[in-house]
């Protein structure tokens, strides 16, 4: 059987890329071909250095104003792209050459607190604000709009009354990193 190969992109510490990186460490099945990142000053950078993971850093110029990443991810030829915290909307020609294939994790249960602007403790801060009684993650394929492609897993958490939007965060996070890495596993093993 053919490895599958995965691609990462991060724009910030890179807590969900280790933690995927650490689950499929011994496999024979599934390689990380590299880590791309928006921001040259992101943690997740020192995370793909400690863990021996291929990094490369681009500029919007790169990423959306010419056919760079574009041209880089098709000769690449991955199986899956993992958005593991990334904040910048994939542009069009990306989604169309890979449909299906491209993933986001989403610290909330779309179609709540979906869209522009919701990531981190903006959502958390919602959720919060709203007086939600739970919340949760959802995986989710990427098409040419934030947060609107199909559903493939969602995982939830009750929130307590005197959670506060860190609190809550740290479920989430927990959510994250127990489903994230399994359900890209499921997803490979269909492929």
């Amino acid at each position: 059987m053919k490895t599958k190969q995965i691609i990462l992109f991060a724009s910030g510490s890179g807590s969900n890329v280790e933690n995927i990186a650490n689950y499929f460490k011994f496999s024979k099945d599934v390689t990380i071909s590299c880590v791309l990142t928006n921001k040259s000053d992101a943690k997740v950078i020192e995370r793909c250095n400690r863990l021996g993971l291929n990094a490369l850093f681009f500029n919007r110029q790169a990423f959306s104003k010419s056919d760079f990443i574009l041209n880089m991810l098709q000769s690449l030829k991955p199986d899956l792209i993992v958005l593991a915290g990334f904040l910048w909307k994939i542009p069009e020609a990306i989604t169309d050459a890979f449909p299906n294939k491209i993933v986001n994790i989403h610290p909330a249960l779309l179609p709540k607190y979906g869209g522009k602007g919701m990531y981190g403790m903006n959502v958390h801060n919602a959720v919060k604000e709203n007086k939600e009684l739970e919340t949760g993650i959802t995986i989710h394929y990427v098409n040419a709009n934030y947060d609107e492609g199909a559903i493939i897993h969602q995982a939830k958490t009750i929130i307590e009354r005197n959670d506060t939007a860190e609190d809550i965060a740290s479920k989430v996070h927990q959510l994250e990193y127990d489903f994230f890495p399994k359900i890209i596993e499921d997803l490979l093993s269909k492929m």
